[in-house]
């Protein structure tokens, strides 16, 4: 069975056609061509599709497309303003956060999803109290810990995401 849907992606409305079984990554990579979130283990537990699905950090090889029709999805790619870079991912750059790039994007969109997490108050496994957040590396490291990283740049993962949260 097939359905329609739409979806805004990176600011821009785009409709699709597809099977009703088709994953959101699916439908973004293979039907849409945006290939910034990355087919890692197709399991919800590498992180490497990683986006920010109406808002929220997501990982979207486990969300069907039909299921979010007329959502708002924001990529590695859309949270640039033009050549601007949005300060995670120049925190990226200037601290090496990356190797090969593969987990890079999901990386990047889930420490802007963990940032505004922190921001609204949201605690973690490692917040002692329910009060403001102070992300100490054992906080950033808890709340990262679904996106992996096979290179093993976590430290300047770390460093990066300490230094916007500053």
């Amino acid at each position: 069975m097939r359905a329609q849907i739409s979806l805004t992606v990176d600011g821009q409305t785009r409709a699709v056609d597809v099977d009703t079984r088709t994953t959101l990554l699916d439908a973004l990579r293979e039907q849409l061509g945006v290939t910034s979130p990355k087919k890692g283990c197709d399991r919800g537990q590498c992180g490497s599709c990683t986006v920010l699905l109406n808002g929220r950090r997501a990982t979207l090889c486990l969300a069907l497309a039909v299921a979010h029709d007329g959502a708002t999805i924001v990529t590695a790619d859309g949270l640039a303003d033009g050549d601007d870079l949005h300060p995670v991912q120049r925190a990226f750059l200037e601290h090496d956060g990356f190797q090969c790039g593969y987990c890079t994007p999901g990386q990047i969109c889930s420490a802007v999803g963990m940032l505004d997490e922190v921001k609204a108050g949201a605690p973690s496994h490692v917040t002692a109290e329910l009060a403001e957040v102070e992300l100490s590396v054992d906080e950033i490291r808890e709340r990262m810990s679904g996106n992996l990283c096979r290179c093993g740049a976590y430290p300047n993962i770390v460093a990066a995401i300490a230094e916007v949260a500053r």
